[in-house]
């Protein structure tokens, strides 16, 4: 039986989960469609539930993560701002630092 470690983490704001692997996804789906609706619906995520996740992201961070267009004649969007892309790249910069220390410390769960 294989045996392995696994790290994942979250943001968390006053005890709660704020920013993680699935608001990740989430916004990265945004950035390639342009929007909420196609991301949630490729995530078999409700829009209600996408958007609630977006409205925390934009209320509780220090800056907006989204940011929303109404529809018109050519329909709505969503973009990704600059603030949402750097906080993504350095969350998954430090998911990858915690992938290598438990490859690194995998040696010893063999033992268990």
């Amino acid at each position: 039986m294989t045996k392995e470690i696994r790290l994942r983490c979250w943001i968390t704001i006053g005890g709660e989960k704020f920013f993680g692997p699935g608001r990740v996804e989430l916004l990265e789906r945004i950035q390639s469609e342009g929007s909420l609706s196609k991301a949630a619906r490729q995530m078999g995520m409700s829009y209600k539930k996408a958007w609630d996740m977006v409205n925390d992201l934009n209320s509780r961070g220090s800056e907006p993560f989204v940011r929303l267009k109404k529809g018109g004649e050519k329909g709505g969007g969503a973009e990704l701002t600059d603030h949402a892309l750097l906080l993504i790249r350095r969350f998954k910069a430090l998911s990858e630092k915690l992938k290598k220390i438990s490859r690194e410390e995998s040696g010893w769960v063999d033992s268990l």
